[in-house]
């Protein structure tokens, strides 16, 4: 709530782009000033319900849009490199969702036009800005668990194949990848300093996209991260970040406000971290963007763009490694 409020506009009012103005609405300051869709009548359903002032039917009249502080692009992997360059090449700076783009040139590229416009980009990651996540980084950084060894971390969810249908489109950059396995990816790179290297098995749909893939990776710092993500089942999703002299274990689903919990290493229980609310987490990215902005921040340190792009170059070599190409990426990917 004390962020200092910004005027929002949305391009693409799915359902998490549903997900994110409920949250604004709730619990920050932030307002909803444009929604755009390739369909009127769906913007136009979607401003009257979360009260924006404007609903466009293209995406050009919102960022056109002279009363815009900030534009949340919520569109399809697929169609992120565009909608981004169409938003700052307007002057306006972007949150956009993840996967940033389909593959790590798309995003340097997004990442160096907005670098040379002088404007504020951000990744969508929105658990990095939860306040259990600050517990975890906190821990790691003031060496409570001593050196870490190993980042355990798993997504499943049962989206495949009764679920979305651009889950199943390579053309929309669809499968589990880019959708669920970016967050014990996010997560292992956050604690481990980066990855380094990553090597991959897994599963392919009729359609070609990746249904499923285990994962392990090699931090940057040193340590192994064990990671898994599956849109065939839904999975415990929990996370474990083991050390030296202890654990955190994230209770639940590890990328929603949970407790985290810390076993010292003679397996001594310690304290327990507890949020204060697990709903709305979709605000605390939202207020970062709000107080980076307002500073004058090109980028958030909690969520920076060369750790950004380096995620999407891991994920091209675990697409090149399961064999998994979308058609049409822009200016090639992991053929």
């Amino acid at each position: 709530m004390t962020a200092p409020p910004l005027r929002w506009g949305v391009i693409a009012p799915g359902g998490i782009a549903r997900a994110m103005a409920t949250a604004l609405n709730a619990v920050t300051q932030q307002r909803i000033a444009a929604v755009a869709s390739r369909s009127l009548d769906r913007a136009q359903a979607f401003a009257t319900e979360f009260g924006a002032d404007t609903a466009y039917g293209s995406y050009a009249a919102l960022v056109a849009d002279a009363s815009v502080d900030v534009v949340y692009i919520a569109s399809p992997h697929s169609e992120h490199r565009e909608h981004a360059l169409l938003a700052l090449s307007a002057g306006k700076p972007v949150l956009m969702e993840k996967a940033f783009t389909r593959n790590a040139a798309e995003a340097q590229e997004v990442v160096d036009v907005a670098r040379a416009g002088g404007l504020f980009l951000m990744e969508a990651m929105w658990a990095r800005f939860l306040p259990h996540y600050d517990v975890v980084r906190q821990c790691v950084q003031g060496g409570l668990l001593g050196s870490i060894d190993t980042v355990f971390a798993d997504h499943g969810q049962p989206l495949y194949p009764d679920g979305p249908q651009r889950l199943s489109d390579p053309a929309l950059a669809g499968g589990a990848l880019l959708d669920l396995g970016i967050y014990p990816l996010s997560f292992a790179s956050m604690v481990l300093g980066g990855l380094a290297s990553v090597t991959a098995v897994g599963e392919l749909t009729t359609e070609g996209v990746d249904a499923q893939e285990a994962m392990t990776a090699r931090g940057t710092n040193g340590g192994l991260g064990v990671l898994h993500a599956t849109m065939l089942a839904r999975t415990a999703a929990r996370a474990s970040v083991v050390g030296t002299a202890g654990r955190l274990d994230i209770d639940g689903s590890f990328y929603q406000p949970n407790p985290v919990r810390y076993t010292a290493r003679d397996r001594s229980a310690g304290p327990v971290f507890e949020p204060a609310s697990r709903k709305h987490g979709l605000a605390y990215e939202a207020a970062e963007v709000a107080r980076c902005i307002t500073e004058g921040r090109t980028e958030s340190p909690l969520m920076p763009l060369d750790e950004t792009v380096a995620i999407m170059a891991t994920m091209d070599d675990i697409r090149r490694q399961l064999g998994v190409v979308y058609p049409g990426e822009h200016p090639g990917g992991p053929a």
